[in-house]
C-alpha cells in the first residue's frame, strides 16, 4: 500500500519543506521509492533538490488542472529513488483557477491515483495557507505530519490547523488522520524552547515525535547546494535527526497496519 503524507502548517518558516526533502531522502536511502509532490508556488522543494525553474517545463499546476499527466510532469532527483513533481508560478494562480472546477477538492488525489502503485511513499508538501492547495493535499493523504517551530505562538496555530484536519476528515477523507507532530528548529539553550516542547507534549502526546530537529548550520546550508542534508553533510546533527525522524515514520505506519 502506497503511504501518503502530507507536511502541513499555516504557518511559514517552520520546516515543512525542509522536512519533506529530507525525509524524502532518508526514506529513500533506505531503499523506499518516494515521490516528492510541491505544492507550494514558491517552488522551495524542487530548488532544495538542485532544480532551477527555468530548466524545466515539468509542473504539478496542470496535474492538479487535469490538463497534464502525472507521469509526464514527474522528475528523477540525484537522490536515487527519490523523484519530485515540481511546483511553478503557474500554481500561484491556483486557488483562483480551482473555483470554478468540479470535484476541485480532489484533483490532485484523482491525479495520484495513477502512478500511486509506483512508490512506497507520497509526501506531499504544501504551501503555508489553508486554502484549495492544502485541501487537495489533506484529501489525496492518509496521514499528515505537522513541522512545528518551538516559539510562543506555536501551539495557538496548531489548533486551527488540527480543527482543520478534523473538518477534511469528516467532509472529504475519512482515512485521514495525524500521523505526528516534529519540533524543528530545537534549541535546548532555550527556556522557551523547552517550555514549547513541554505542552506540546502534554497536549498531543505520543502522538508527537520522539526525535527533535534540532537548529542547524548544515541543514540550512544544504538547500543553497541544491542538497538534502544527508547528501550535503550525513554526519550533521540535522541530517542525523532526519535520519531517526523517518525511521519513526516507519516505524509509526507499521504499528497502524497491526
Amino acid at each position: 500500500m502506497t503511504e501518503i503524507i502530507a507536511f502541513a502548517n499555516q504557518k511559514g518558516g517552520v520546516g515543512k519543506t525542509t522536512t519533506a526533502i529530507n525525509i524524502g531522502s532518508s526514506l529513500a536511502a533506505i531503499k523506499k521509492r518516494v515521490l516528492l509532490v510541491d505544492l507550494d508556488p514558491q517552488g522551495n522543494a524542487g530548488t532544495g533538490l538542485g532544480f532551477v525553474r527555468s530548466s524545466h517545463r515539468q509542473s504539478v499546476y496542470g496535474v492538479i488542472m487535469g490538463t497534464a499527466s502525472v507521469a509526464d510532469n514527474i522528475l528523477s532527483t540525484a537522490v536515487p529513488g527519490l523523484h519530485i513533481l515540481p511546483s511553478s508560478m503557474a500554481l500561484a494562480g491556483a486557488e483562483v483557477d480551482l473555483l470554478d472546477i468540479d470535484n476541485r477538492e480532489y484533483r490532485l488525489r484523482d491525479a495520484l491515483e495513477t502512478v500511486a502503485g509506483h512508490y512506497d511513499y507520497i509526501l506531499l508538501d504544501c504551501p503555508p495557507a489553508l486554502g484549495f492547495l492544502t485541501l487537495n493535499a489533506l484529501t489525496a493523504a492518509n496521514h499528515v505530519i505537522i513541522p512545528l517551530q518551538c516559539e510562543f505562538y506555536a501551539l495557538e496555530g496548531i489548533s486551527h490547523l488540527v480543527n482543520s484536519i478534523k473538518e477534511i476528515k469528516n467532509k472529504w477523507n475519512q482515512e485521514l488522520d495525524i500521523l505526528g507532530v516534529l519540533l524543528t528548529m530545537y534549541d535546548k539553550r532555550y527556556g522557551l524552547t523547552r517550555a514549547v516542547e513541554e505542552d506540546v507534549r502534554n497536549t498531543f502526546g505520543e502522538k508527537v515525535f520522539k526525535t527533535v530537529v534540532p537548529r542547524n548550520v548544515r541543514v540550512s546550508e544544504a538547500p543553497s547546494h541544491g542538497k538534502p542534508a544527508l547528501f550535503y553533510d550525513f554526519n550533521s546533527s540535522g541530517a542525523q535527526a532526519y535520519l531517526r525522524v523517518a525511521t519513526e515514520v516507519v516505524q509509526k505506519l507499521e504499528k497502524k497496519e497491526i
